[in-house]
């Protein structure tokens, strides 16, 4: 719905433009006044299903192997994230955490049938119980194996696993991990989408990051 109707928009005011055109070259105030009533109408119309669709939305937690799709302002929702595995560790080689390193593996995966694709510009981090955000620990990430970039492209059924860390209070409350892409303009966008998880005031998905397995460290 929230894609039909930023087109309905898109084109209307395509429409409504060539109107005003017509309406000044021909000087009928009228019709001039007319495209102007219907805009503003669409548009109060638009922002009140913008603003009343996100704010009943509801926050939801995915849980392990649960996969979150990726649609933005297309229509397709090809491209999938799920978290594999959670572990906590004190040190991942020579690097020791301030508090605790939460090492996420996340499978990113595509169930497209013919074309390759991939996510763009992925952001993640942590989201506490008060909202607190962590980023990712980029010292600690280079004490792995190297690991593929987020944004790789993959063809039709295909996978990769990443694994990232973050090194979190030791008495952090509800970690959940948030993973979002898109670059300037695709944010602009989706912030105006109806729906759209992105869109403003809208609630997200996030992983859930309680079901871990404890080791001493990481070699």
């Amino acid at each position: 719905m929230g894609v039909l109707l930023m087109l309905m928009t898109i084109g209307g005011l395509i429409v409504a433009a060539v109107l005003f055109v017509i309406a000044l070259y021909t000087g009928k105030a009228w019709l001039a006044k007319f495209v102007f009533g219907g805009v503003a109408v669409w548009f109060v119309f638009y922002f009140l299903m913008l603003i009343g669709v996100s704010i009943l939305s509801s926050e939801k937690t995915l849980e392990l192997n649960e996969p979150k799709a990726f649609c933005g302002f297309y229509i397709d929702c090809h491209m999938h994230t799920a978290v594999k595995n959670v572990r906590t560790a004190k040190t991942i080689g020579s690097k020791t955490a301030n508090g605790e390193f939460y090492i996420v593996t996340v499978e990113v995966f595509s169930d497209a049938v013919r074309a390759t694709l991939g996510l763009t510009t992925v952001d993640t981090h942590i989201v506490d119980a008060s909202e607190r955000e962590y980023n990712r620990d980029i010292e600690a990430e280079a004490q792995l194996p190297p690991q593929p970039e987020f944004e790789k492209q993959i063809g039709p059924e295909e996978s990769f696993e990443k694994v990232i860390v973050f090194d979190l209070p030791v008495d952090v409350n509800d970690p959940r991990l948030d993973i979002r892409e898109g670059y300037g303009i695709d944010r602009v966008i989706e912030a105006f989408l109806i729906g759209d998880e992105d869109s403003i005031f809208n609630k997200r998905n996030y992983f859930k990051l309680s079901e871990q397995n404890d080791l001493a460290g990481v070699k």
